[in-house]
């Protein structure tokens, strides 16, 4: 597993950046999503500014701990990111991205 983005939690949101080696995204936010229709519509939409490029669905682990599950796609990616945004030990929350 690779971390490639730190985030913390406010009001709901979570705020932070996201970088590899081919994307480095300095403000990037998940915002809640207020029009939830059903289980397959995505919990948070993530924005760079006003630009969406991805989507967020919360899960529980075997564990029973609450994550995200995390979908980054944009037309200049090769194919889309799939990664888990989880709470680390200081509260702050970490992108983990691992191959399939």
């Amino acid at each position: 597993m690779a971390t490639i983005g730190t985030f913390t939690q406010a009001n709901g949101a979570y705020a932070g950046t996201i970088k590899t080696l081919s994307l480095n995204v300095r403000s990037a936010a998940f915002r809640p999503n207020t029009d939830k229709s059903d289980d397959k519509t995505p919990d948070y939409r993530i924005f760079s500014g006003a630009i969406e490029f991805g989507a967020a669905w919360k899960r529980t682990s075997q564990q029973n701990r609450e994550y995200l599950s995390v979908k980054l796609d944009d037309p200049s990616f090769p194919a889309p990111i799939y990664a888990s945004l989880v709470e680390v030990e200081d509260g702050s929350h970490s992108l983990v991205w691992s191959r399939s």
